[in-house]
């Protein structure tokens, strides 16, 4: 069994999330795997993601990799990716999904609505700080950056230690009351703990593909690999795949990229039915659009056209305007 090599980038959460998929492709029969970390330009550069083109400046290198050959498999966080996706590069598996919800984590275990008024709460998203700012409008939002701990750290008074991240703040370090995160990476670097309040999807709904992991090969690979190819289908949540479709079908028809201040969650029943909320906000958080649908899906072009539909839905109600407001 000859193996295959799989990409990262050097952070705790994707070499986290990259080591979980490499040993289910290897149990699933793809053999051992080969991990090589690679450098991106959302790890090397600094400022607002926003203003970096969005969170797909983690995935630009690891995907160029892939096509060059440089690896075979790429990981990312699905809610990462662009929606438009590369010539040559498919989605070969999109795992089950974890948890979909942002986390707070605060200081004295305080939660969003215990925060005192004008409370300092942290986050890179432009997504999670209108939100924010509907729920409690009194509070101050700063953009933060970097990876999991180095967010923890901001937090007045964190202090943990971890078996592989070491000593994750300290007393009196941080300058923020709150930070608010993805639940699924906290819990993937074994933090979950630390969170002391998993936000209700009414209140802060997630970012489309959030909580669900992209596994990413090229179209080549894909066709001539065969064993690579029977684990990666042995690795796929259909469920999964077909909310995450939805979701991305719905950001894409509204033409907002990963840093747009759109929330979006697709659950798939047992009977196959796909219930799909969204939320377009205004970045101050002061107006705000929210719409349900559901229907039928059992194939992909079905999901997507769902989250079409309710995209459509949210254009004709003004989203565009919204998205692109400044509260002024």
């Amino acid at each position: 069994m000859t193996g295959f090599s799989i990409g990262t980038r050097g952070s705790d959460l994707a070499r986290t999330q990259t080591g979980h998929v490499a040993v289910a492709l290897t149990e699933a029969g793809a053999g051992e795997a080969d991990t090589q970390i690679v450098r991106t330009e959302g790890d090397v550069v600094t400022g607002p993601l926003a203003s970096l083109g969005g969170t797909g400046v983690f995935a630009a290198a690891l995907r160029q990799k892939v096509l060059d050959g440089g690896v075979q498999v790429a990981v990312h966080s699905l809610k990462d990716l662009p929606v438009a996706q590369p010539e040559g590069l498919v989605i070969a598996a999109v795992p089950e999904r974890a948890d979909v919800r942002d986390v707070l984590v605060a200081r004295d275990g305080l939660t969003l609505d215990t925060l005192p008024t004008a409370a300092h709460v942290g986050t890179g998203s432009p997504r999670r700080a209108a939100q924010l700012k509907a729920a409690r409008p009194d509070l101050v939002i700063h953009g933060v950056r970097g990876n999991v701990p180095t967010r923890l750290r901001r937090v007045k008074g964190m202090s943990v230690e971890h078996p592989d991240l070491g000593s994750v703040g300290r007393e009196n370090e941080g300058d923020l009351d709150a930070v608010v995160l993805a639940g699924s990476g906290l819990d993937r670097l074994g933090l979950g703990h630390l969170a002391t309040e998993r936000i209700d999807p009414h209140v802060m709904l997630p970012a489309p593909g959030q909580g669900a992991l992209a596994v990413e090969v090229s179209a080549r690979t894909a066709a001539e690999d065969s064993a690579l190819r029977n684990a990666l289908t042995v690795v796929e949540h259909t469920p999964t795949r077909l909310a995450v479709t939805a979701e991305r079908a719905l950001l894409a028809t509204l033409e907002g990229g990963c840093a747009a201040p759109v929330g979006a969650l697709g659950v798939l029943g047992r009977n196959g039915t796909l219930k799909l909320d969204a939320a377009v906000v205004s970045p101050a958080g002061s107006r705000a659009l929210r719409r349900h649908t559901a229907g039928e899906v059992r194939n992909e072009g079905q999901a997507a056209r769902l989250g079409e539909t309710l995209a459509q839905e949210l254009l004709a109600a003004g989203a565009a305007d919204l998205m692109g407001t400044t509260d002024a």
